[in-house]
């Protein structure tokens, strides 16, 4: 007797869940698939490094106070002098003290709902921190006069990248978690100004606005941003041989 095509597609559906099941059986070997061991290690490598660099960049700027101090002795020109400390102030190398400004960003809660009318239920993009969100917080205050800029506890300098991965900043080899502190020396007005009026700022405020994003920008006073300690070194792409 042949079989209908409904039993025939039933057959082959119950032969199809068998084999899942027996390939998932002999994959887990008892271990819980659900669990990407993979993933863990790999995050626990990425704090790993991201501490190893920190108490690297503490030894390279232990090794640049010792040759600032060697250099100090060489007995160079005033000329010199001058010129050296007008590029060091330029580099962002040096610690730079003067009124300052910080603005503070956060995800929102993740149970976060509109808050205004007309706004669609969030997804979870719209509940999180992105990379053009401080990015533009760094490029307004830069517009703004900054004569120095920190983010978290590192000095930006020109090749510094604010790049953000998932949820995580990844800053000159190191990882942050919200929420982020941008913290610039100049003048407080100004700076508070250009973050006013920048339009990628004011689209962040929809957000802040209609879902709950964190936002904070305060007086600092007086502060004191660290200088550089990192390598300067730049890292480019090689072709393969």
């Amino acid at each position: 007797m042949r079989l209908r095509p409904v039993r025939l597609l039933t057959v082959a559906v119950f032969a199809l869940a068998g084999l899942i099941f027996f390939t998932s059986f002999n994959t887990a070997k008892g271990t819980n698939i659900r669990t990407d061991a993979s993933l863990l290690k790999l995050s626990d490598l990425i704090q790993e490094r991201s501490h190893k660099n920190g108490q690297l960049e503490e030894s390279n700027s232990a090794i640049r106070e010792d040759v600032e101090s060697l250099t100090e002795r060489g007995g160079s020109s005033k000329a010199d002098d001058a010129k050296l400390a007008a590029l060091e102030k330029a580099s962002g190398t040096k610690k730079l003290r003067g009124q300052a400004v910080s603005v503070t960003l956060m995800d929102a809660p993740p149970n976060a709902t509109a808050k205004l009318p007309g706004y669609p239920e969030p997804q979870p993009n719209d509940l999180v921190i992105h990379q053009q969100d401080l990015q533009a917080v760094v490029n307004a205050l830069w517009d703004g006069g900054a004569r120095g800029i920190k983010v978290m506890d590192q000095r930006l300098i020109s090749t510094s990248a604010v790049r953000c991965v998932g949820n995580t900043l990844i800053l000159q080899g190191r990882v942050y978690s919200p929420p982020y502190k941008i913290t610039a020396v100049g003048d407080p007005e100004k700076l508070k100004k250009a973050v006013a009026v920048s339009p990628q700022i004011q689209n962040y405020m929809l957000y802040v606005n209609a879902y709950g994003l964190g936002w904070k920008v305060e007086d600092d006073g007086a502060v004191t941003l660290p200088g550089y300690s990192g390598t300067v070194d730049l890292h480019y792409a090689k072709p393969v041989k």
